[in-house]
């Protein structure tokens, strides 16, 4: 599976996501990439969207994004958390646990 990109109007449509914020270049970003691949490997689907934040200035003010890479979750309509420190692919899991919780039911 693969990070699905988004555009800032089509997240406005939605309630609920796990959205990546990332820059190209930033080499930290990529590591955090790898890290939200492995997790959609395992579940074989897609879990995360993203987003380049050198395209989208006006989303990164309005949301007050401070830097990159950055998990911003959106739970019923409101803004939950801003996650810049990735750590792991288990420190990862924590967010998905939390605010993707069909996941794990079977």
């Amino acid at each position: 599976m693969k990070v699905q990109q988004i555009s800032e109007e089509k997240l406005a449509e939605l309630d609920d996501f796990l959205l990546y914020i990332y820059t190209p270049f930033c080499g930290t970003c990529h590591i955090a990439k790898a890290f939200l691949d492995k997790i959609e490997a395992t579940h074989g689907e897609t879990i995360f969207y993203e987003m380049n934040a050198s395209l989208y200035p006006d989303f990164m003010q309005r949301y007050q994004v401070e830097s990159v890479p950055c998990l911003l979750i959106k739970e019923a309509g409101e803004i939950k958390e801003k996650v810049y420190t990735f750590h792991s692919v288990a420190n990862m899991y924590h967010y998905v646990y939390r605010y993707a919780a069909y996941l794990f039911q079977q």
